[in-house]
């Protein structure tokens, strides 16, 4: 008898993130009763479904009360279960603050608009929120080196650690046109790796937020690091990371 909630399990572990508009991903955000049990057995294995509503994936993550026991169950608390070191979760941080909180900030701009337009029709329908990947911020590779690269470890590091980053899936790199050189675009995990509106607060109301108001518009986003960012970011990173 074939199981349907076992393989979508199955599928998300095999594959770590599925798109929202699969037809087995969508069943679980939509269908209460199938979401209940999907919920039920995951929580058995100390598991939780991650997803977001702006997020246009869904993935695995550990759930609260399994953290301890995945994360502290050594002589020190790891951050990450997919072995990043301190500067990789650090990066991913950074990256994380400079792709997707623009994102977001655009999504519910868009969704304003469109509400604000609907307003004046007698029969409005809703609209889908937005994610499209166009949506998502570009960074430039040689900006982000220029500017983190030597807190980082230098270049080489940099480029080892957006080469795990990326096959970890949550960034693509791409070659631009022309001179713009190596871009980083968002991947499949960058949305769900962690707790947003936690992680977002502690951002905004931190050093990294100044850094993000300066480059909110930017078509390539330009980012001026230092220390007490950087340093904020690791905190960041080790404390709210779960994927």
């Amino acid at each position: 008898m074939h199981d349907d909630t076992a393989s979508l399990v199955t599928r998300l572990l095999a594959q770590r993130w599925l798109p929202r508009d699969d037809a087995q991903a969508r069943k679980a955000l939509l269908d209460d009763a199938y979401r209940e049990e999907l919920d039920r057995r995951l929580e058995a294995v100390g598991l939780e479904l991650r997803e977001h509503p702006y997020a246009a994936y869904i993935g695995l993550a550990v759930s609260k009360k399994s953290e301890r026991a995945v994360f502290g169950g050594s002589d020190s608390w790891i951050s990450n279960t997919m072995q990043l070191d301190r500067d990789g979760v650090a990066l991913l941080v950074v990256l994380w603050a400079l792709i997707v909180l623009p994102k977001r900030q655009r999504q519910v701009e868009r969704q304003e608009v469109e509400a604000a337009a609907s307003q004046s029709q007698m029969f409005a329908e809703e609209k889908p929120i937005p994610r499209d990947p166009t949506i998502s911020p570009v960074i430039a590779e040689r900006t982000l080196l220029a500017d983190f690269g030597e807190k980082l470890g230098g270049k080489m590091r940099i480029n080892i650690l957006l080469g795990t980053l990326a096959r970890l899936g949550f960034i693509v790199r791409r070659r631009g046109e022309g001179s713009a050189g190596r871009l980083i675009a968002e991947g499949p995990l960058l949305d769900l790796a962690f707790d947003y509106e936690r992680t977002a607060r502690r951002i905004l109301d931190g050093a990294l937020g100044d850094l993000l108001a300066e480059t909110a518009n930017r078509p390539f986003v330009e980012a001026a690091g230092d220390s007490e960012e950087l340093d904020e970011a690791m905190e960041d990173g080790e404390e709210n990371q779960s994927v």
